[in-house]
């Protein structure tokens, strides 16, 4: 095999794409190449940058125990973790895309979710863990896990790719960084290669199958505004600034069928510090920029108005629209205000001293006054929407007495009474607690984008992608963030990192399976 040759090329380093290159391998292909546009210290795409949470069908926790590293049977015997089933799966997906999401696409995640999540732990060596301290609540001595999703990853994204590295170099892998993909080769309408600009040089590569793992179009601007919206333009990027849209172009030429969610709606978003750099992520601290304590307490505009239910559902099911609609707020950001009763119970990754600047005050009024200078535009209008929502609170409270704040459950602790005229809007449906006890605590928050929905279609059985015949376009796959279909408008936390991983498996196999056909026909 000459120098330039590969029986399979990834285009991506993230954890989709190093998914599809360790499977090539394991599924027969001798020699493998990731291409990588940005430098090595970005390795990693997006992937580096989550939490590590992987969402997963599973028996409960019998099931898992097998695959985590960090439960003692002494802390096993305090766990309480109903199982997740493909049903339940499908229809988290489907209820938060309103039945949008392709059905097909849908259940090649759910049904390939487990099997994957096992080959992650054995194959790749990923360090799964029970996600304690971001998806369950210690209430009453019992560890209580919520929202379907248990699964995380020792140090997070940056332990998934860190796996990853080292399953790649033990594989035999070939990563290749600074070096962009230019054009799809392809002869009679047959992907056989791939042009690259590598550190400035142009090189034409020949595979028998090349797989788009390159990411959404998230990092540009330009492209946020011309697929999205104009607001859209202004969300701080969360994570890698390379993710630029790059699999449009190179499958154009093709006629490649795009499809899933380019409307304003159509991303993965979540509370962000507003502090946080506009165009990427940090390395270092990463994923501790998201601000996910909002059930807890409330928010509230520059306006000083309320604007989302904060406890329509657990956090990983409201997080990607929520991020969405503080976009759209006077001067595209927001104060997630508390009192002292709960801010005891906020992640330390993402609210400890020195992750995020703390507005802190003694009084409401007084925290009014600070924030005025952070951004808050009308003080008086603040205060109003506090001393309504504690009104509220109180109403239902006396009318629910049995009623006991739980943050694990949907405890039904709520701002809605019998009074209309008490009543607010937006309510607040569960983990409603009257802000009054002192010190009150705020933090200034912005919309950060992950990652967009609309993207490549394929064949949710080959990962082929498709023409715009609906066609498979021969020697040409896609996995990960460049992938259209799964999600519209919101997204089940957890659910991305494994889609990247199931639809690499799945590529993976398929160049294996092109490279013995062209061996055989040598």
């Amino acid at each position: 095999m000459s120098p330039s040759a590969f029986d399979c090329i990834v285009v991506g380093s993230g954890h989709a794409g190093s998914c599809a290159a360790v499977s090539a391998i394991e599924s027969g292909c001798r020699r493998v190449l990731i291409v990588e546009k940005s430098p090595e210290e970005w390795v990693g795409g997006n992937g580096y940058f989550t939490a590590g949470a992987h969402r997963t069908v599973h028996g409960g926790l019998q099931d898992l125990l097998p695959i985590v590293t960090n439960v003692t049977p002494e802390v096993a015997a305090t766990i309480d973790m109903d199982p997740y089933t493909a049903e339940d799966f499908t229809n988290d997906i489907m209820r938060l895309a309103d039945g949008r999401s392709d059905p097909a696409m849908v259940k090649a995640v759910v049904n390939g979710s487990r099997e994957t999540i096992g080959w992650l732990a054995e194959k790749v060596g990923i360090p799964f863990i029970f996600s304690f301290n971001r998806q369950a609540y210690l209430v009453n001595g019992r560890q209580k896990f919520w929202g379907g999703m248990v699964l995380s990853v020792v140090d997070g994204g940056k332990g998934v790719i860190a796996a990853h590295r080292r399953a790649l170099e033990q594989a035999g892998v070939e990563v290749w960084f600074d070096s962009s993909a230019v054009e799809l080769v392809a002869e009679d309408g047959r992907v056989t290669g791939l042009v690259i600009d590598r550190a400035g040089e142009r090189e034409t590569l020949s595979a028998s199958a090349v797989i788009l793992a390159c990411g959404g179009f998230e990092s540009s601007a330009e492209l946020r505004g011309k697929y999205m919206s104009q607001d859209w333009t202004q969300a701080k990027v969360r994570g890698t600034p390379y993710n630029t849209g790059d699999a449009f172009n190179l499958t154009r030429p093709l006629n490649a069928l795009l499809t899933g969610d380019f409307s304003p709606s159509g991303c993965h978003s979540t509370c962000w510090d507003a502090n946080a750099a506009a165009d990427c992520g940090d390395r270092v601290l990463s994923n501790q920029y998201t601000k996910s304590g909002y059930p807890l307490g409330i928010m509230v505009n520059a306006l000083g108005k309320r604007f989302v239910d904060e406890g329509e559902d657990f956090r990983n099911y409201t997080y990607a629209k929520f991020g969405r609609a503080i976009l759209h707020q006077p001067g595209g950001y927001a104060f997630q205000v508390w009192d002292s009763e709960v801010t005891g119970w906020l992640r330390k990754e993402e609210y400890g001293d020195g992750i995020v600047e703390k507005i802190s005050a003694p009084s409401v009024k007084e925290l009014a006054e600070a924030l005025s200078a952070k951004g808050l535009w009308n003080e008086a209008v603040f205060l109003r929407t506090v001393e309504a929502y504690n009104v509220a609170v109180r109403a239902s409270q006396a009318e629910n007495p049995s009623r006991t704040w739980d943050p694990a459950v949907k405890d039904g602790l709520s701002t809605m009474s019998s009074q209309p005229h008490l009543n607010i809007d937006p309510p607040k449906t569960n983990w409603a607690l009257p802000l009054n006890k002192p010190p009150f605590l705020a933090v200034k928050v912005a919309c950060g984008i992950t990652f967009t929905f609309g993207g490549l279609a394929i064949d949710p059985v080959t990962t082929s992608v498709l023409n715009e015949k609906g066609e498979r376009i021969p020697g040409v796959f896609a996995t990960g963030e460049v992938v259209g279909g799964l999600f519209y408008g919101n997204y089940p936390g957890g659910s991305g990192l494994t889609a990247g991983a199931v639809f690499g498996r799945k590529a993976g196999a398929e160049a294996a399976r092109l490279a013995k056909l062209r061996d055989q026909a040598a």
